[in-house]
């Protein structure tokens, strides 16, 4: 089928009390060992796409190998632009054929982040793309992002319900104690947070953050509210693992499938598991 925005699935999530997994891709591999796992879980997906991956894979790639993943597969597959930092990056996305987007306005004062946001949420509903938006400032380091823990602050769930009600974005990611990265101890997570916006707006809450959240942090995340939660870094730990691994047991080796093959297989694997533990497997 064709890309889809995140309305084909969310609300259900939201309904249902499961959550869809979006797994950001850096190259063939991990689009097609993404894939795999859903066609093999029978889930919907987002694929995610930081502008940093943009730019490494080219705009044009990322559309097209996106397009292909969805049509050959015949799954519900959202192509997803992650943490846009402006309304010309979010445009030029959706004019090359991304079916939602990210506008993350969580570093500008709440009344700015909701205007941004508003214009982004009116130019893409326009054309039937979904809209992700951010309150509160989420720490740790991901791609072009680095916010240190200090300068990390938790939304204050009043202003979420407000930027819902004004901007009705169709995904809230908020801030409630989850890093981007690998966490060195046990996140704290605010479910008090999540819980109270979840029942004041429309839209799931997108949690942020997810590789090395406990299984048990995550599912009592998805009972409150949470209906969209991003993986990125565990599937990158897991695809250089097994890559030095083989590097360095075979330095001889040099075709590029010997080593990527094996590393597309942990990325699956690792998606697998995530689509069982966020309960959307079976739900394509």
């Amino acid at each position: 089928m064709p890309l889809v925005s995140m309305n084909y699935f969310l609300p259900r999530a939201k309904e249902e009390k499961f959550a869809v997994g979006q797994f950001n891709i850096n190259n063939l591999e991990y689009v097609q060992a993404i894939t795999e796992a859903g066609k093999e879980e029978r889930s919907p997906l987002i694929f995610g796409a930081s502008e940093g991956a943009i730019r490494y894979m080219g705009l044009n790639n990322v559309v097209a190998l996106s397009r292909v993943a969805a049509e050959e597969s015949g799954l519900p597959i959202a192509l997803h632009l992650d943490h846009g930092s402006s309304f010309e990056i979010v445009m030029k996305c959706i004019r090359a054929g991304f079916s939602s987007v990210m506008f993350d306005g969580s570093h500008y004062p709440l009344e700015e982040n909701i205007r941004l946001t508003k214009k982004v949420v009116e130019a893409a509903h326009a054309v039937g793309v979904s809209v992700e938006g951010e309150l509160g400032t989420i720490g740790g380091v991901e791609d072009d992002l680095d916010v240190a823990e200090e300068d990390a602050s938790l939304a204050n769930p009043e202003d979420a319900i407000r930027f819902w009600e004004e901007t009705k974005v169709d995904a809230m990611a908020i801030a409630v104690g989850t890093a981007h990265g690998m966490y060195k101890g046990e996140p704290k997570i605010r479910y008090d947070i999540i819980e109270k916006v979840s029942r004041q707006i429309g839209a799931p809450i997108v949690l942020h953050g997810g590789s090395g959240v406990p299984d048990e942090s995550i599912q009592k995340s998805i009972s409150f509210g949470v209906g969209k939660i991003n993986v990125n870094t565990e599937n990158q730990v897991a695809s250089t693992r097994v890559v030095r691994e083989l590097l360095e047991k075979n330095p001889d080796m040099i075709d590029p499938r010997k080593y990527l093959g094996p590393a597309r297989e942990a990325i699956k694997e690792v998606v697998k598991g995530k689509m069982r533990l966020f309960g959307s497997s079976g739900k394509a």
